[in-house]
């Protein structure tokens, strides 16, 4: 019986450590983002978006509270997604707001 040429083998090796690669490339994927209608969300009175946030239920609200300018932000102020300490691994709009905010110090 013969064996299959060198170049055979080589392909199959080559092929073998592109989707390898392929794999690790999918998982570095960006981190899940906050659902406003998840339980935690629901909890901090959460929004994508500071402008839609209850003013009835939120009276000390303002516009300019944002999670760009919050303390908990882990991103840079203009950033549209960043970490939050309050919500884990799960990154949140920088025009958005919840109850935890805090102006960050200057």
């Amino acid at each position: 019986m013969q064996q299959p040429p060198r170049r055979h083998f080589i392909c199959q090796l080559l092929a073998v450590g592109g989707m390898g690669a392929a794999s690790l490339a999918g998982a570095q994927t960006a981190p899940a983002r906050v659902d406003e209608n998840s339980e935690q969300a629901a909890a901090l009175g959460y929004r994508h978006d500071t402008a839609k946030v209850d003013a009835k239920k939120y009276p000390k609200h303002t516009t300019a509270q944002r999670c760009d300018n919050c303390s908990f932000f882990q991103g840079k102020p203009g950033d549209a997604w960043g970490g939050c300490a309050m919500f884990g691994r799960k990154q949140i709009a920088g025009p958005g707001w919840c109850l935890a905010w805090a102006k960050a110090p200057a």
